[in-house]
């Protein structure tokens, strides 16, 4: 497997085959954003307060809904320590975990449920857990230095929290995130939702990579010049829930609902399936309001995935890849092995989808309120300094926001790198590229912003508090490109 580093790296895409400068010269318009994306034409900035106060009521209506609490409690243990895996067999690479494995847990809990984690920490640094995409009472966000103290070796702490939605979620520390998570440190929160249509089988993928020596060895250097200069750290060894290329026994008939989740420190996937065209009906947890086809999506740092995938009946005996897209050379993932048996009855539903989402097309004539700048400069603890409005964390400046009003926040890429860009406690949508109106009929919590492009979203705050909003390349975030929005 190549590494994509120095002039492999991600440069203004000049290293990919065709059909990915094709995809690069479309990265405004379609790759990155989704269903029907592009629209010609200027826009006229709204006036009419009585509009903005439709767009607030909308966004209100989808995410500020009340969760009915079903009076059921799940409390277990996260252990965070040293362990060992083999990741690259033959070999046993020393890891961090939770719990002892990798990947980390799966937790299963329904809508309305409450979660308490009781998080100890075995580890010789600091630590944290950070419910990626849940959103949270702002003091269980586990972010140090902004909702809480890092967690001290053989320290505990304790996370409660009923999730406001359904959806695939994640979690991690927000502590040295570049070397814990690395190393092993992300498990993965399915909050499900009884009325949801029941699949043949729900199959959670946790995508990652890693960079290996040669005797199967995390290389144990972290927020390198390199990384730094280029998309963060990209490993040499990709896997699917810790294993490389691993297989998945499915029946001729069914249908999968699959969980792609992106743990990775920056690498950035373009996941498909040669011949079949699964529906996307999910989106960092939320569901879209109309299925599309997963050829429309890249899966950046942080991004959540749900596919709806029917395997044909006619499929006795074959194998369907899943493959990455993104880099230079087309990368096998993991496969479905389908039995070779008569096939099963396929369960008969609309694929699911948002029962509400506010109408978009308003959203186009709103001024933007504030336009972050991205960049990097000479200098700083790791030679290279991240930022954002020219601020580095921790001393930046709060961006202050009004509970339960419309913003049109814009990320201006000054950069020629990528920056998969996460807001803690939110949902958004997106609805400008270089300033080109798009059409994205799902929410995101985290948004990839191209070299030199500028991406607009729509934000109504919903939970107040101090949210972080950083770069989910970790190294970038690391060396110093991490905000705080302040809902009041």
């Amino acid at each position: 497997m190549k590494k994509l580093h120095g002039k492999n790296a991600c440069d203004g895409f000049v290293w990919l085959k065709l059909g990915q400068i094709v995809r690069c010269l479309m990265f405004s318009f379609v790759g990155l954003c989704g269903v029907d994306c592009f629209a010609e034409g200027k826009t006229t900035v709204i006036q009419n307060q009585a509009v903005l106060s439709n767009i607030e009521d909308g966004y209100l209506t989808a995410l500020g809904g009340t969760v009915i609490d079903s009076g059921r409690i799940h409390r277990l243990d996260l252990v965070a320590a040293e362990s060992q895996s083999g990741v690259m067999a033959p070999y046993r690479a020393k890891v961090w975990t939770y719990n002892g494995k990798i990947p980390g847990p799966v937790i299963r809990i329904q809508l309305g449920d409450t979660l308490e984690v009781n998080l100890i920490n075995k580890l010789k640094q600091p630590t944290s857990i950070h419910w990626h995409g849940v959103r949270v009472p702002n003091a269980a966000d586990g972010v140090p230095g902004l909702t809480q103290q890092a967690v001290a070796s053989g320290a505990g702490y304790i996370y409660r929290f009923t999730p406001k939605d359904a959806g695939t979620f994640w979690f991690h520390p927000h502590v040295k995130s570049s070397e814990q998570i690395e190393k092993g440190l992300h498990g993965v929160l399915i909050v499900e939702d009884p009325k949801q249509p029941r699949f043949s089988q729900d199959l959670v993928w946790i995508l990652d990579d890693w960079l290996l020596d040669r005797k199967g060895q995390i290389v144990d250097r972290f927020v390198t010049r390199h990384d730094l200069a280029h998309d963060g750290r990209w490993g040499n060894f990709v896997t699917i829930n810790g294993q490389q290329q691993p297989s998945f026994s499915v029946h001729p008939g069914e249908r999968l609902r699959i969980r792609l989740v992106n743990v990775a420190n920056g690498r950035v996937f373009a996941p498909r399936f040669p011949g079949l065209t699964p529906k996307v009906i999910a989106v960092d947890g939320m569901l879209v309001a109309k299925p599309f086809p997963l050829d429309q999506l890249f899966l950046a740092p942080g991004n959540r995935l749900d596919l709806d995938l029917l395997v044909p009946k006619d499929y006795q005996g074959k194998n369907l890849e899943l493959v990455d897209e993104f880099s230079r050379d087309t990368l096998s993932l993991a496969r479905l092995a389908v039995s070779n048996v008569q096939a099963v009855e396929t369960p008969d539903f609309s694929s699911p989808h948002a029962d509400y989402f506010p109408d978009s097309e308003q959203l186009h004539a709103t001024p933007v309120y504030h336009d972050f700048q991205l960049n990097a400069e000479r200098g700083g603890y790791y030679g290279i300094t991240w930022t954002i409005d020219t601020e580095a964390w921790p001393k930046v400046t709060p961006l202050k926001l009004q509970h339960g009003k419309f913003y049109r926040l814009r990320f201006s890429n000054l950069s020629s790198r990528l920056h998969p860009m996460h807001i803690h406690g939110q949902f958004f949508q997106v609805i400008a590229r270089r300033e080109k109106p798009v059409h994205e009929n799902y929410w995101r919590d985290t948004v990839l912003i191209g070299p030199k492009e500028s991406v607009d979203i729509g934000l109504v705050p919903v939970d107040k508090g101090n949210w972080a909003n950083h770069c989910h390349i970790l190294e970038h975030a690391e060396a110093g490109m991490m905000g705080v929005i302040k809902v009041e």
